[in-house]
Formats: structure tokens, sequence, C-alpha cells
């Protein structure tokens, strides 16, 4: 008898130190994205994070661990994904904007950076194709829309800013990526921030400035894991990791150029905007670049700055202990792509050039 109750014992202890399925692998990954293609569709362009979805990566990725991919994307943008996170409905943010993820750090919202998700671009100021403003100056007192609570809005307070203005100069007002183009084409606005030139090709708007490639006007985007993701789940966060690094490689290919523009106009933006834009960069790795540079680093800091300046967050924020380089750090020299994208200063002028394109 005391056998059999040894034995029975022995039994259940062995089978409650194995680990459930639920711990060794969850059933469904989700990530979210600040933002949705036109009219709200499933679909994001201009990054290589907008790759890994357009091409499955992730997906094919988790395949064969049963493992469930669940893109969720938020028309609501970045505010949108904070508020997800908070509900526990999410484990990863991709893109998220430098304005919206300072909110959220500041409300608590617990995530780890783990990769930039792009960097770089031109920046417009365009207004209706009828108005008669050629500068910025000419719009005080006038409607100047951006979506507030996301990146655009500190975009366009540096933007102000540049010009020796403030947000008290204008009447700023919010409006979402579709409403803003309506809004624009009714005249119901008197200017914004966004790409002109398939606005400009169809009458409907025309730029009155452009500022080029400054990176004291634009800032990268972020890549995060939740906490509690990660925490149970740190090798398949590498994975994750490790295979968005393949598609930013993937994405940084002049072979693939065209391409991307052709998958990145599903989500409604126009080629055009998208093909102007992005053949003034030349080579591809200057912005599908994952790296957690001095750069990224400092950019972030700046935007801290900034939010507390222009009153955007009511706590402060810091990025001790909120960026954890590990996961890059193991993909780079797995894939032996270390040397491969440009290292930038914290001024984002380059400091170790990217390896030439094999």
């Amino acid at each position: 008898m005391k056998r059999r109750t040894f034995s029975a014992a022995v039994g259940a202890l062995a089978f409650a130190s194995r680990p459930s399925f639920a711990q060794d692998k969850p059933p469904v990954i989700r990530i979210g994205f600040p933002g949705a293609g036109t009219g709200g569709r499933p679909l994001i362009g201009g990054s290589y994070i907008a790759n890994s979805h357009h091409l499955r990566a992730i997906d094919e990725e988790f395949k064969a661990d049963g493992i469930r991919i669940e893109w969720k994307f938020f028309p609501g943008a970045g505010p949108a994904l904070n508020e997800s996170l908070a509900n526990g409905l999410v484990d990863f943010g991709f893109g998220h904007g430098d304005l919206p993820v300072l909110v959220g750090r500041s409300t608590g919202l617990k995530h780890k950076v783990i990769a930039s998700s792009g960097r770089g671009g031109d920046s417009y100021f365009v207004v209706p194709a009828a108005s008669s403003a050629k500068t910025l100056a000419e719009l005080k007192g006038k409607r100047i829309a951006t979506f507030k609570g996301t990146a655009a809005q500190l975009t366009l307070n540096r933007w102000f800013e540049k010009f020796g203005l403030s947000d008290k100069d204008f009447r700023v007002i919010s409006l979402d990526g579709d409403s803003t183009l309506a809004a624009l084409s009714t005249g119901d606005i008197d200017g914004t921030v966004r790409a002109p030139f398939d606005l400009e090709a169809r009458g409907v708007a025309r730029r009155i400035h452009e500022i080029v490639d400054d990176p004291n006007i634009t800032r990268p985007g972020t890549v995060w894991v939740a906490d509690a993701f990660e925490g149970k789940y740190p090798q398949l966060v590498q994975r994750l990791v490790t295979r968005l690094v393949k598609v930013a490689h993937w994405s940084s290919q002049e072979a693939n150029r065209e391409r991307q523009y052709q998958l990145w106009a599903t989500s409604g933006t126009p080629y055009l905007d998208y093909k102007v834009a992005w053949d003034k960069t030349r080579d591809l790795r200057d912005r599908q670049n994952p790296l957690l540079d001095e750069y990224y680093v400092s950019s972030i800091q700046k935007s801290i700055e900034e939010v507390k300046r222009y009153k955007l967050v009511r706590r402060d924020v810091s990025i001790d202990g909120w960026i954890e380089p590990k996961y890059l750090q193991n993909a780079l020299k797995e894939l032996k792509l270390e040397d491969f994208w440009p290292q930038e200063d914290a001024n984002g002028q380059v400091k170790v050039p990217g390896r030439k394109l094999a």
C-alpha cells in the first residue's frame, strides 16, 4: 500500500513538473499596427514591418508550431494600439510612432523596445489647390489638420517651431487620414503635413514647403513586445525578431524596390506617392533600418523633451530599462548582418557605414 502511494506521488510530481502546452507556446501571437489602409482596410505600407505582413513572413515562421498570427490594424492609430495593450489584447506593436509610444510609457504600459521600424524620409506641407497661401506664416489663424495623439501631431509641432510659430498660431483640428483627404478636396481645412504627389497629379492640393530628410523633423518608429509576453516566451520573441531582420534585409535590396511599392499600394495609398518619395532614397538601407543605434536612442530622448515642452504628457517619461537590444543583436549576429545597416550618431549622421550590397 505504501509502495503504491509513493509511486502515485512520484508520478503526480513528475506530471506537475512538466511545462504545459500553454507555457511552451501560445495558440496565437497578436501583432498590432497603429494604422490601417484607406477605408480601414487591413493593410499598410511604407516600411519593412509592413512587408512582414504582406509577405506573411511571421505567419510562416510559426506555422509549423501551430501558432496562429493575428494581425490587428487600428484606424485609431497609436492611441488605439495603446488602449489595446492596456486591455491585454496585443503582444507586439509594429511601427508605433514616438508620441503615442511615449504617452503609453508615461501611463505605465509595460512593453520593451526591441527594434526600430525604420527612419528618415522627406516631409511636405500641403494646402488645397485653390489656396493662395505660399508660406506657412500666411496660414496663421487658419484650420490645420493633424491626427492628434499620433506621431503626426508631434511632427506638425516641429514644423511650426522650425518656422518660428506654434500651435497657438493656428486652429489645429484632429482628423484621421481619410478625413484629411476629404477635407482637402472640399477646402474644409487650410493645410496639413502629408505626401503631395498623387494629390498634385489630381489637382486636389499642392505643396508650399518641403523639408528634405531632416532628422529633426522625422523620427524612427518603434517595434515593441509586451512585458507579459516576453516574460513567458523569450524564445518566441527571439524568433520573431530574427524573422523581422530577415524581412528588413529583403526590404533593403534594390532588386525588391519595385515589388515593395506594389505591395504598399494595396493599402490604398497611391503607388505614385510611394514611388516618388522612396525613389529619392538611393540606398534602401538608409530607411529600412531596424537598428537601435545612437540615433534611435537620441531621437526618443529628443521626443521626450518635446512632449514635455509641448505639454502633451502629464507625467515624466524615462527610457531607463525600456530598450532591450539583445534580441536584435542576437539576430544580427546569427544572420551575419552586424555591419549591414549604417549606424548613425545622435544627430542622424552616418557613423559606421553599412557594407556594400552583395
